[in-house]
């Protein structure tokens, strides 16, 4: 079951989130930039989404597809792509290639504490909005500009998908099955790439507020630059580490850690399991459950340096033995014995799990259109200032005009607007 609404909007606290009172101006479209904003928006901010006259590309990703036929009969809905990343936000339509649509770009930047566009490196200067001009718009502006590869060097013009810098930043080489077990270099189930430069994102803006009202000597905004693929770089952690201290890079290991022994997938006698003995006391117990004391003091598998040395001695061991029992059997054994273990779950039933329940990641939100929809609820709980899911992801255009009229606006002119398309 879906969580109730009343239990949705029980986790938006009549409490102000910690960034209310600032405005967010989001010129970006797809997965970073605006997975970037939602976080900020969970977080209390005014996010205003701009988006072009055909809206954010994500609206037509589907299938799957939300509420098809609620609007018209041959109407396919809203993808669900979109309604992932663009809760909290309000939404103006806005053709930024008119001379008008650019005025009224440039009275929210002006009004903005914060810019976040993944334009084309480039684009914005050719707007007349180089960072001279949006300085001069703005002095206190924060201006996070997303990119695929950073705004210099060799490939700094080319676009950015997360597909193509999974593969160019290192990430596929090490996602996957080996060659001799059928395996080949595999992307990440999700996006990503783009899910961590938005957060890398995000975690920026705030760095750069706190640092703006700190700055008393040189007060005013700055820009910061965040692409997919240093932000993919960065996530190699401990393989780009593995890398320069051997001066080789690692291998695809499937489910196999490459530091930790045994740290991986085990099959069972109706399935897998996942198994992840991070500690020497673990390893004591998890050797105790199986019933193989003698594994436990062997001199190969002792301690973990010996046991990823002979992790290929080791493993058809535990597969042996694994294998004489189901599952549950042996998920109930390790997680009574204290050692890290659990099912492979699908989507839905991760969602499902009551731990997930209980800590409100299964959320509903009341849509104009569509109704209830589910979403993945906040991960971060601020206890005097929280998080929360106020408002489902915008209609396109739905605030253009009250949006406007804060702009200072008159009725008369913002109709004049729509007449000519510019909205």
């Amino acid at each position: 079951m879906p969580a109730s609404p009343d239990r949705a909007s029980s986790g938006s606290s009549t409490r102000q989130g910690p960034l209310s009172g600032l405005l967010v101006a989001d010129c970006s479209t797809v997965l970073a930039g605006p997975l970037c904003t939602m976080l900020l928006a969970d977080l209390g901010a005014d996010v205003v989404k701009v988006e072009p006259p055909e809206g954010d590309g994500t609206r037509a990703w589907g299938p799957p597809w939300v509420g098809a036929g609620r609007v018209a009969p041959d109407d396919p809905g809203v993808a669900a792509y979109y309604l992932a990343v663009n809760r909290n936000k309000r939404s103006i339509r806005l053709d930024l290639h008119t001379e008008d649509g650019g005025s009224v770009l440039r009275r929210l930047i002006q009004r903005a504490d914060v810019l976040v566009e993944n334009f084309r490196v480039g684009a914005l200067a050719r707007m007349g909005l180089d960072e001279a001009a949006l300085q001069s718009l703005n002095q206190g502006l924060i201006h996070l500009a997303i990119s695929g590869y950073g705004p210099q060097g060799p490939s700094a013009e080319r676009p950015g998908y997360d597909f193509v810098l999974q593969a160019e930043a290192g990430l596929m080489s090490i996602t996957g099955f080996p060659d001799d077990e059928g395996g080949r270099p595999t992307k990440v189930g999700v996006a990503i790439a783009d899910v961590v430069t938005g957060l890398y994102g995000a975690v920026s803006v705030l760095a750069a507020l706190v640092g703006r009202e700190r700055r008393i000597s040189e007060p005013g905004g700055q820009r910061i630059d965040v692409s997919i693929l240093e932000s993919a770089l960065a996530m190699l952690v401990n393989q780009a580490q593995n890398a320069f201290a051997t001066g080789s890079s690692p291998t695809r290991r499937g489910n196999a850690h490459p530091n930790i022994v045994p740290y991986e997938t085990f099959p069972t006698a109706d399935g897998e399991i996942v198994v992840a003995v991070g500690s020497e006391r673990q390893w004591a117990r998890f050797c105790t459950v199986l019933g193989l004391p003698q594994v436990a003091t062997d001199r190969r598998f002792a301690t973990n340096h010996e046991r990823v040395a002979h992790r290929d001695d080791l493993r058809p061991i535990l597969v042996e033995h694994l294998a004489g029992d189901t599952s549950a059997a042996w998920l109930d054994r390790l997680t009574a014995a204290d050692v890290p273990c659990g099912p492979i779950n699908d989507v839905l039933a991760a969602l499902a799990l009551p731990q997930s329940r209980t800590r409100d990641m299964d959320v509903t939100v009341a849509h104009p259109v569509l109704g209830p929809i589910r979403q993945v609820g906040i991960p971060f709980k601020l206890s005097a200032t929280p998080a929360s899911v106020r408002t489902a992801p915008p209609l396109l255009g739905e605030h253009t005009d009250e949006i406007l009229a804060e702009l200072g606006y008159p009725a008369g002119e913002v109709a004049a607007l729509r007449d000519r398309g510019v909205t």
